[in-house]
């Protein structure tokens, strides 16, 4: 996830308490969805596919967070 920002995420995860909650909780429900995808949960396809909406709302407020994070160190 982000892979080309992995400097900026570790630097936000260590100072910012709510990227690190989103980050931890972005990765609770990959793994989640990881193991109800692969028969180890059981989960309904809608339960799956709700989780995969608000993963990628998670994702989306990190990547903000990450560019305006750029922004302010470029200054």
């Amino acid at each position: 996830m982000l892979a080309e920002y992995r400097d900026e995420i570790s630097e936000l995860k260590q100072s910012n308490a709510h990227f690190a909650r989103i980050f931890n909780k972005h990765n609770e429900l990959d793994e989640k969805i990881k193991d109800a995808e692969h028969g180890r949960v059981g989960m309904s396809d809608m339960k799956i596919e709700t989780m995969k909406k608000e993963k990628l709302l998670l994702k989306d407020e990190m990547y903000k967070m990450v560019l305006e994070f750029k922004k302010e160190l470029a200054k």
